[in-house]
């Protein structure tokens, strides 16, 4: 979409001079893609109850982000608020530039009353995406969005155009104010449960889709939600799937489809049903006795009628069930990704790891209030970015390796913990889940490879089930009460990332950490400057970046 900065012409020229110095490090070629938001609070009825919500260009949920592999993405957010914000990228790689992530561990918020201009690559990326509010529990007040990015003409994808691609956005939802479901947690007590579920920002009937008898449509399906994973199915319809988080998958049809918290799938389904109206259907998982469910209406262009009758019913709390379908979900070897080779073409699991990590969730108490850890770390964050200290070399804000590579066993405590690991090595991770509660883990920067995943504790021997021919890539990952799941990641994109919980309230009370992916080298090659308009805070107020 066109700026329109004609109120703003000192930004437009601090945008203009950005957009020229960009050339600088990256290919002249690649399109340009121009967004201006305005990030403003506004009245909402979601669930039929007035509460403030967080707009982008006055729209709830936010707009969507169209691009196509390789696109630069200029994005230029004035922030209307009382209070700082940020917006972060949930699959976006930003390959060398972890500057731009937009998670307090790299980026300072921008002010009220002020503006920042992302510059972002979609280097070497297809598939969905979204993008959320990173900074306190805004996430809980909207200011979410879906993101595609498009093939290249020439590169071609394993399925026929749709007659429609749709951004499909489902989560738990709260009723109070994102300041009120902070204070609860600065007060050191356990959030209630969610009071319902929307799709695209709608309540209970309150979202449609007309489709035409006989074509097949796209969904892009994201759970932009707080805490739960929600079950999607459309009454006496299947679906295929066929990209998961970037990556095409084999295309298994199912009946109903489980997301977890902030991961995202793209169906195809096919109209193939008589001409009336049928359910939408999103449910609440491993939540009973109480499941949250609400609905939608699929509209055919032809129907004689609507809806009626009970919406189709589906899973609960069967994890069985939910573990065999996360395991038939399988890389495509013989698809293109974003290049044209196949995606099958890096073979992951003939690469000998280098170091394993195991990272186990917890929770407990310190100092009298309710926290949560990895590996006896509980998260605090700094009076400055971990990224801008590390640049500026500022001493006293982290500690390298401030958290261990595996549980010892100790009890919570707080600590800003950052664990170094060297650029270019090829690492396990193990997400051990001791915990009665269904985990779901996400890392900034990145695609892991999905090697495993099974009840009980983990051992060297679980190797011996792995999948290491066409495990799915993707970069949120579920993991199962009293059980584990193992990932390979390949350390190929230096910079300070972020390995979040998708919980939200134990993401805001400590269950993260970052994972500084470090070289020597001073080379483009393997990773930008600070960007020229980065801003500064904490102690790296006043420090320059570099000349305009």
């Amino acid at each position: 979409m066109p700026l329109n900065l004609a109120c703003k012409p000192a930004v437009l020229c601090t945008f203009l001079c950005l957009t020229v110095s960009l050339l600088s490090v990256v290919k002249a070629e690649d399109p340009y893609r121009f967004f201006d938001w305005n990030v403003t609070y506004g009245f909402i009825y979601p669930l039929g109850v007035r509460q403030q919500g967080i707009l982008i260009n006055g729209q709830f949920p936010g707009p969507d982000i169209h691009s196509v592999t390789n696109d630069n993405l200029i994005i230029n957010v004035y922030n209307s608020l009382d209070e700082p914000f940020l917006l972060s990228w949930n699959g976006i790689q930003q390959r060398r530039n972890s500057y731009e992530d937009g998670v307090f561990g790299t980026t300072c918020p921008i002010p009220p009353g002020k503006n920042f201009t992302y510059i972002l690559q979609v280097k070497d990326q297809i598939g969905s995406f979204y993008y959320f509010p990173s900074l306190g529990f805004h996430k809980a007040a909207g200011g979410f969005g879906g993101i595609r990015i498009l093939s290249r003409p020439r590169i071609p994808v394993p399925f026929d155009d749709p007659a429609g691609d749709y951004t499909i956005l489902i989560g738990d939802w709260y009723m109070s104010n994102h300041t009120k479901l902070k204070a609860i947690l600065d007060s050191g007590r356990k959030l209630p449960f969610p009071d319902g579920i929307l799709i695209n920002g709608r309540g209970r009937g309150g979202y449609s889709l007309t489709v035409e008898q006989g074509k097949t449509y796209r969904l892009r399906i994201s759970n932009v939600g707080l805490q739960n994973s929600l079950n999607f199915r459309i009454q006496n319809h299947k679906m295929k799937l066929v990209e998961v988080e970037g990556t095409h998958t084999l295309q298994t049809t199912y009946s109903s489809l489980d997301v977890h918290v902030g991961q995202s799938y793209s169906v195809l389904f096919t109209a193939d049903q008589p001409g009336q109206d049928y359910y939408i259907v999103v449910t609440s998982r491993f939540t009973a006795p109480v499941v949250l469910n609400t609905t939608g209406i699929l509209h055919y262009s032809n129907s004689a009628g609507p809806v009626s009758g009970p919406f189709p019913g589906g899973p609960t709390t069967q994890i069985d069930w939910s573990l065999n379908q996360a395991r038939s979900i399988r890389t495509n070897l013989t698809a293109s990704g974003p290049r044209p080779n196949p995606q099958g073409s890096y073979h992951y699991g003939m690469i000998n790891t280098t170091r394993t990590i195991i990272v186990a969730n917890s929770a407990g108490q310190v100092n009298g209030k309710q926290r949560y850890g990895v590996n006896s770390v509980s998260f605090i964050a700094p009076d400055t970015p971990m990224k801008l200290a590390d640049y500026f070399k500022i001493q006293g804000v982290f500690k390298e390796n401030s958290i261990s590579d595996r549980p010892y066993g100790g009890g919570l405590y707080l600590d800003t913990s950052v664990l170094t690991l060297p650029y270019r090595a090829f690492v396990e991770i193990v997400f051990q889940n001791n915990e009665d509660i269904v985990q779901s883990w996400h890392l900034d920067g990145y695609s892991f490879f999905v090697v495993g995943m099974d009840g009980g504790q983990w051992t060297t021997a679980s190797r011996n089930q792995y999948n290491l021919r066409d495990g799915v890539s993707r970069c949120t990952i579920q993991v199962y009460p009293k059980a584990w799941t193992a990932i390979y990641i390949p350390l190929d994109n230096v910079g300070m990332w972020n390995l979040r919980t998708e919980f939200w309230a134990r993401q805001y009370l400590g269950q993260q950490f970052y994972l500084r992916v470090y070289t020597d080298s001073t080379s483009l090659r393997d990773e930008y400057p600070i960007p020229k308009n980065a801003l500064l805070c904490g102690r790296a107020s006043g420090r320059h970046t570099r000349p305009l």
